[in-house]
């Protein structure tokens, strides 16, 4: 089928709920997408941060063959070595004593919440239930994670929302303070905040909701969907601020590109969680979690994490190459390999300009490019990237 037959059957049959680029994508291989007319695109977004390894790589091919060829899914009635194992893996390389799996990164927000509120009645009562969030924050669209991200376009059709978010101002400590009260028992954070514009936290106030949520007895959750597992050049979003959570949600490049998702918790809180209070059918059946292995595996590598702070080193000051030759850009900004560069108007032309010479970029806010490349991606294809993008925003 050519890409006009495939554009025919997905706008009869397809609910319309994304806006679709202008190809059709057929494969992958290393940093790169070729759509079915041949083309060959730089992916600077991988799948929404989802495509860590880039495409193509060996160890996660020969995993997913050979656990298929063994075992893909059986629920969680019952025991498999790779969901074990997997669990192990995570714990080990985190402050976490246990692990839910789920399929998702807004499961994972869900399950969080969830975790947060029988702990805070086990140890409170019922009424200590709210959540608090902060602006520009997202977490997912789910009723429960849709309540905790303040975001009027995609709440305003689905009111009423789960009740009990309250919302405070991102790097606001103030304002979180003052809303940390004893009806609150869990705080929700992005470390850096993807959807909403590249926004880092800073290290103030991180370290500030920290001591704040130990105080006053409420837990710190981190989302970590986006930004975590390797993005920002440590394996966890946190380690840059030497702040540890009490439960972090992770999903998009943990198995690879396969749905998965993770909740990831402390004992005191995994302690108050019992039998039967949550589940999923899909979650962690063997193939996922033989990929996740691979995924886990290779990015925790040192050499790896290293490789990441260089080439996002290197993309920071070609960025802000750009910013000196390009009025538009008002500020450069992200860690690793998370970058946003926030202009003075819609980027929209931009990502199109982009696709016309070969490079898939995406929006974090309507005037926010957003860039997000595999993390094997090297300096050549960073040097390329911005050249694109150069001469995009010279068309401007």
């Amino acid at each position: 089928m050519n890409a006009a037959e495939i554009r025919a059957l997905d706008e009869r049959y397809v609910l319309a709920t994304y806006a679709r680029a202008p190809f059709v994508l057929e494969r992958g291989e290393g940093a790169y997408l070729y759509d079915t007319e041949g083309r060959a695109y730089l992916d600077f977004v991988s799948g929404i941060a989802v495509n860590a390894l880039g495409y193509g790589d060996p160890d996660v091919r020969r995993a997913l063959h050979e656990q298929a060829e063994r075992l893909i899914h059986v629920s969680n009635l019952y025991l498999t070595a790779p969901q074990a194992q997997l669990a192990q893996m995570l714990v080990e390389r985190s402050f976490a004593d246990k692990v839910f799996f789920c399929n998702s990164g807004t499961e994972a927000a869900e399950a969080a919440l969830k975790f947060a509120r029988k702990w805070a009645k086990v140890r409170f009562g019922p009424e200590k239930n709210e959540i608090l969030a902060f602006s520009e924050g997202f977490h997912g669209r789910t009723m429960g994670a849709l309540a905790v991200t303040p975001r009027p376009h995609y709440q305003d059709p689905f009111r009423p929302l789960v009740p009990g978010a309250k919302f405070a101002t991102f790097n606001d400590l103030a304002s979180a303070e003052a809303l940390l009260d004893e009806k609150t028992c869990a705080c929700i954070v992005e470390p850096v905040q993807g959807e909403g514009g590249v926004n880092l936290a800073t290290t103030e106030f991180l370290r500030g909701l920290r001591q704040l949520c130990t105080e006053r007895q409420v837990l710190l959750i981190f989302d970590e969907v986006q930004c975590g597992l390797g993005r920002t050049g440590t394996l966890w979003a946190h380690e840059f601020y030497g702040v540890q959570p009490d439960l972090m949600t992770l999903a998009k490049p943990l198995a690879g590109g396969l749905p998965m998702g993770a909740t990831l918790l402390k004992e005191e809180v995994a302690e108050t969680v019992a039998v039967g209070d949550h589940g999923s059918t899909f979650a962690a059946n063997p193939l996922v979690c033989a990929v996740a292995q691979v995924v886990v595996n290779k990015i925790s590598a040192p050499q790896f994490l290293e490789h990441v702070r260089r080439a996002g080193s290197y993309l920071e000051g070609r960025l802000l190459e750009l910013q000196q030759r390009h009025g538009q850009i008002r500020q450069v900004r992200g860690r690793g390999l998370i970058w946003g560069l926030e202009t003075d108007r819609d980027v929209t032309p931009l990502i199109q300009a982009g696709y016309e010479e070969g490079l898939i970029t995406c929006k974090a806010g309507p005037r926010v490019l957003r860039l997000l490349p595999p993390l094997i991606v090297g300096q050549a294809e960073l040097d390329r990237a911005v050249e694109i993008l150069d001469r995009a925003f010279s068309r401007l």
